[in-house]
């Protein structure tokens, strides 16, 4: 059964646990930071639909999963587009973040994203994330010190929807 609200605390606590390791019950990428978002969604609670066509839904299943699972710039319209089941909306600040949100940053500024991370704690009023491909944790999610960084990057902040309905 799934439940129908999303457990921020339960895909906080998965991302704390795997994020410098794989969990072999998933497949691992060499551009793992989506895949180990959606992992977190997951645990979450976010329930899969749309399998088996790639291009819609957002599941993983048999060794085979939608591009949303795996790849940011996917995920990021499959959260602004879907209308039940795991839903996102993008909001304009990082302080209107929670626990279990997700941050998509566009590295070049080109309408592209690049990487996509969880806000794992709030301090401060600041996000702090985890990631995976280059694997962090608790990291302010500024991204000023990595080297993917450039004076062009834009932010998009998702806020996942309480409900799953």
């Amino acid at each position: 059964m799934v439940a129908n609200t999303y457990n921020r605390q339960a895909a906080v606590q998965y991302a704390n646990l795997w994020w410098n390791r794989r969990n072999p019950a998933f497949p691992n990428f060499d551009v793992d930071c989506t895949n180990y978002i959606s992992q977190c969604l997951f645990a979450g609670g976010a329930p899969m639909r749309g399998a088996p066509s790639r291009e819609k839904g957002w599941w993983i299943q048999r060794g085979n999963w939608s591009f949303s699972w795996s790849v940011a710039h996917s995920l990021r319209w499959y959260l602004e587009g879907s209308t039940r089941g795991l839903k996102g909306r993008r909001v304009q600040s990082a302080e209107e973040l929670e626990l279990g949100d997700v941050i998509f940053y566009d590295f070049q500024g080109d309408g592209k994203i690049d990487h996509s991370v969880i806000v794992t704690s709030i301090q401060d009023g600041i996000p702090y994330v985890n990631a995976h491909t280059s694997d962090s944790i608790n990291r302010p999610y500024f991204y000023e010190d990595s080297t993917a960084y450039t004076p062009s990057m834009t932010y998009y902040y998702y806020h996942i929807d309480d409900s799953f309905a």
